[in-house]
């Protein structure tokens, strides 16, 4: 853990941080809805670097914990074991210590036992239905479960002994302590839908949009990524790839790039919906393209017009000037959705090197991975 010696708190011992802002990036008439936090760390000791993650414990829709007691049929001050096995209240455990959102095998399992006549899940819960099974649980949570299968019947401890724990949830760090002592920020996209004609919730997203208040502290702990790390020399050129969320390393490392004084070049792509309501952190980018520190800054605003274009796009129509970048050592960097965007990056990253420095394919594939092993090939990938 990247972390002042002198503080104790980590993943066994979060800290118990205060939530001080709370601020809505998108604005009316954007599809999305992605906020800027910061939190407080004063007093704590706690550190990190550019380019590391905070791990967040978040706790449960108190409401959601509710309807599943309800449906149970059971009060909530029943006692369990909570998820380090001391005694709890199952309404407290339910909110603080299990996943009682996404059902577990085992859950589901119970639930088939237990149901009186045929469940569908007896054939989908066969060893060769694997597939089917994942297309029919999309958007489906315990609840769904519980409504639909009236004659299960758990008692407390059979019901939390068939959840998962509760997991941190890491969200890269958008701040500098350089810029921002004692502060940590985050950019977050609040994750909502509607399944099976029923509100979901993403538990963490929503736990700091909607269900923090003063009274309510943040565990936090520090989740160091070495791999992600600004060059150590401070002229080296830097290019940053980052739709969404993924925005938030480099305003970290624009901030750490003012706060040391680096001469390398910036170079950044961020890619969202619409320009007038999705672009995240717009007068700061501009204030660092005024003050020269951000070199070039390149969009993709995929529904601004009428074929979709994305950061990808971006990348091969400026295919020379970002070879002549790595050609002059620039670092690589990209963070975001690992299962297409990342990909899709990593694709025209090989075809700029084909392209532009006159590569076969193999050859290519060489070059990039040299890139890696020079560790100038860097993702944050989610």
């Amino acid at each position: 853990m990247s972390a002042d010696p002198s503080s104790t708190y980590s993943r066994k011992n979060p800290f118990p941080a205060k939530l001080v802002t709370n601020r809505k990036l998108t604005l009316p008439g954007s599809e999305k809805e992605t906020r800027h936090f910061e939190i407080s760390l004063a007093g704590s000791g706690v550190a990190y670097e550019v380019g590391d993650s905070l791990g967040v414990f978040a706790l449960n829709d108190p409401a959601l914990a509710d309807e599943i007691i309800a449906k149970l049929h059971l009060t909530g001050s029943e006692t369990v074991n909570g998820a380090d096995g001391q005694p709890t209240t199952l309404r407290q455990a339910l909110i603080k210590d299990y996943i009682i959102t996404q059902p577990s095998k085992q859950f589901l399992e119970a639930v088939r036992d237990k149901a009186e006549g045929t469940s569908v899940l007896h054939d989908l819960l066969k060893p060769d239905r694997k597939q089917e099974l994942e297309k029919f649980l999309w958007g489906l949570e315990i609840i769904d479960f519980l409504v639909d299968h009236p004659s299960v019947h758990f008692t407390a401890e059979e019901f939390v002994a068939v959840l998962r724990k509760l997991q941190p949830r890491l969200y890269s760090i958008s701040s500098s302590l350089k810029a921002h002592p004692e502060q940590v920020h985050l950019t977050v996209a609040a994750v909502r839908y509607t399944s099976n004609e029923r509100q979901r919730k993403g538990v963490a997203s929503t736990f700091l949009a909607d269900r923090v208040d003063d009274n309510t502290p943040v565990p936090i702990f520090v989740h160091s990524a070495k791999g992600f790390r600004l060059p150590e020399d401070l002229s080296t050129p830097v290019i940053m790839v980052g739709p969404g969320t993924g925005i938030a390393p480099f305003r970290a490392m624009m901030q750490e790039r003012k706060a040391t004084e680096a001469t390398g070049k910036n170079w950044l792509f961020f890619g969202e919906q619409r320009s007038e309501v999705d672009f995240f952190y717009k007068e700061e980018w501009e204030a660092y393209q005024a003050e020269g520190i951000l070199t070039k800054l390149t969009t993709a605003f995929s529904r601004d017009q009428e074929h979709k274009l994305y950061v990808q796009h971006r990348l091969l129509e400026n295919s020379a000037e970002v070879w002549a970048w790595l050609e002059e050592g620039a670092h690589f960097f990209v963070c975001g959705d690992g299962q297409r965007m990342a990909k899709d990056v990593d694709l025209a990253l090989h075809h700029i090197v084909e392209r532009e420095g006159g590569r076969t394919p193999e050859e290519a594939a060489v070059y990039v991975e040299q890139l890696k092993k020079a560790k100038r090939y860097k993702r944050d990938v989610y």
